[in-house]
């Protein structure tokens, strides 16, 4: 009888323990606790929100937007790439398709699709913006975007965290981290890259 209670004992303990050990599930986090959700946040961090960014793109441009006269680094050119936007931009060798004169705006939105708000999206030109007039708008402006580079940002409410008159660059790269051939990818900034 002693051994029975035993052996019903260790069994009961030994499926405690079985289902503690799975009760750790993603569906089982509490949203509201930060420490359970640790590497997602990390992942975040490192996207700065761009995980759902259209790398690729076509070769088109908005309408009005100002072909380059004379810029540092000429189409068919190539240049380093000293900016991070998402994983596997850094450091990649770019060649040069397209070179604009505009301004070029980071901004913050919350996506027309839901989740959480984007902020200090890099980059967004002028051109880009629903009706946003001749003149540069400011930091704290706010403007409709009128273009899809990540799902929801098409019709989404944005105020300008930056505003900068440059030249924005259109480029073809490799990722360095997975070796995807990165076809018109806009925008990266004149201050972004570097003569090799």
């Amino acid at each position: 009888m002693i051994h029975k209670k035993l052996l019903l004992l260790t069994m009961s303990t030994l499926t405690a323990l079985t289902l503690a050990a799975c009760g750790d599930t993603e569906e089982d986090m509490n949203p509201a606790d930060p420490d359970t959700h640790v590497e997602m946040n990390e992942e975040a961090d490192e996207d700065a929100g761009h995980g759902d960014m259209d790398h690729s793109g076509s070769d088109e441009v908005p309408e009005g937007l100002a072909v380059s006269d004379n810029p540092t680094f000429e189409i068919g050119s190539q240049a380093k790439i000293t900016a991070e936007h998402m994983p596997g931009m850094d450091g990649a060798e770019a060649t040069i398709v397209g070179a604009f004169d505009t301004t070029v705006y980071a901004l913050s939105y919350t996506p027309t699709t839901g989740g959480e708000p984007v902020e200090n999206h890099k980059w967004v030109i002028h051109e880009e913006l629903e009706d946003a007039g001749d003149m540069p708008l400011s930091a704290g402006d706010e403007a409709v975007i009128a273009v899809d580079h990540m799902e929801g940002m098409d019709g989404a409410t944005a105020t300008i965290d930056t505003a900068e008159e440059t030249t924005v660059y259109m480029v073809d790269y490799t990722d360095t981290e997975n070796g995807e051939e990165i076809k018109n990818h806009k925008w990266v900034t004149e201050s972004e890259l570097s003569a090799e």
